[in-house]
């Protein structure tokens, strides 16, 4: 699969595929048109209280990418992930877009781990825990 991730507000190239926006709101001061989206899925986005606790806490990364894959289990969000996977699925080229300013560390980037085949943790869903969902316990000594 062919995923890149990239700033709605970046100019549309045609290398870019298939533009999927995966945030919850409809970047500020863009117009439709301009973006050149062709797919929105609002329900793989973090939930506001998520997001704002990021802004307030830029430094927490990993735990912010923790909870947001918890979120992903919701039915809601379940269901976007499926359509994602299958636009994926497609071997046509794919573009993740968001509207955050941290280029790195993102809802979107958290997404193109999930589609190039991380793990997840066993209380998510996807196609990237087949068959990984048992959990080994330590051996006692």
């Amino acid at each position: 699969m062919a995923v890149a991730v990239k700033r709605v507000y970046e100019t549309p190239a045609s290398s870019d595929g298939l533009r999927v926006l995966v945030d919850r709101l409809w970047p500020r001061g863009l117009a439709k048109e301009d973006a050149v989206v062709k797919l929105w899925l609002r329900d793989l986005a973090p939930s506001k209280e998520l997001r704002e606790w990021f802004h307030a806490n830029p430094e927490a990364w990993r735990l912010f990418r923790r909870r947001y894959l918890k979120e992903l289990v919701s039915p809601e969000a379940g269901v976007a992930l499926e359509k994602l996977y299958a636009v994926a699925q497609s071997g046509k080229k794919l573009t993740l877009l968001y509207a955050s300013r941290n280029e790195e560390q993102n809802n979107a980037v958290v997404l193109k781990e999930l589609l190039d085949g991380a793990r997840k943790p066993p209380s998510s869903i996807g196609r990237a825990t087949g068959g990984r969902g048992r959990i080994r316990k330590a051996k006692k000594q």
